[in-house]
């Protein structure tokens, strides 16, 4: 986990991880799920599969809870540092994606530190342009991570060093949270009381928060279905990004978003 991409990509074409893509890329499995070292996986996958035409860099995007059910954050880490055309790619893909799997006209917008059209950096201010005249493509506007958690998108874009950051802080919060409120439950005999009463709405609550329930990140923009699992997956993880996987084989998103792409890219 500890090695560079660039040792993995060099010097280890009998790894696992190696040998899954290339039975991809040969037709012999249909997915790659790995919980590997999410930049050899993404180096591998962009050598051994390569991207689709007109999309320079894939995108990680994964499923996030909100108040009303989920939205898709792409990228999650991938690629740090994007211009407004990585951000343009991002927002098409993410669109396709959340159609592929069930959104209806998803609605598209940038994190920003504000709403207003003069906040945010000059990348994300050129991306927002290129999103307003993109036809075909229901782009909001700028939302920020309150709204985001709010439901106001169904497809939140940012680059790989904010969404990563949104998203292990999301988790962490998440963990945080559930701890003081099993403490508290625990903290007198009236709490556990009222805890035992509270105990089957906060286990469903869990169940739908639960990182189980949402693991498995999704390389989009290659030539072939690739999805991350969290490198710490329990048995119930890792199934979430099988099942991830097995709907975008039912969808054929590679092909999809194939189709849909030369629509939208510049």
């Amino acid at each position: 986990m500890d090695e560079r991409p660039a040792q993995a990509l060099r010097g280890k074409p009998d790894s696992s991880m190696r040998i899954s893509l290339e039975l991809l890329r040969s037709g012999e499995v249909q997915a790659c799920v790995s919980a590997g070292n999410t930049g050899a996986l993404m180096a591998l996958s962009r050598y051994v599969l390569k991207t689709l035409p007109g999309i320079d860099r894939p995108a990680m995007v994964t499923a996030i809870p909100t108040q009303g059910g989920f939205c898709h954050l792409l990228d999650l880490g991938a690629n740090v540092d994007c211009s407004a055309e990585h951000l343009y790619q991002f927002a098409v893909m993410g669109s396709v994606t959340a159609e592929a799997l069930g959104a209806v006209r998803p609605r598209v917008a940038l994190l920003n530190v504000g709403t207003e059209d003069i906040k945010g950096n000059q990348q994300v201010k050129l991306a927002a342009s290129l999103l307003q005249q993109a036809e075909g493509l229901n782009y909001i506007g700028f939302v920020e991570g309150d709204g985001l958690y709010r439901g106001e998108a169904d497809v939140v874009v940012c680059d790989g060093f904010v969404g990563n950051i949104l998203l292990k802080s999301s988790e962490g919060l998440a963990a945080m949270i559930a701890g003081r409120i099993e403490a508290l439950f625990k903290s007198s005999l009236a709490a556990r009381m009222v805890g035992a009463l509270a105990l089957p709405l906060l286990r469903r609550l869990q169940g739908e928060l639960a990182p189980a329930q949402h693991n498995g990140a999704s390389f989009v923009g290659l030539q072939g279905i690739v999805v991350k699992s969290h490198g710490a997956a329990g048995a119930d993880d890792f199934k979430s990004a099988i099942r991830r996987a097995l709907r975008e084989i039912e969808e054929d998103l590679p092909q999809r978003l194939h189709g849909r792409l030369g629509e939208h890219l510049l």
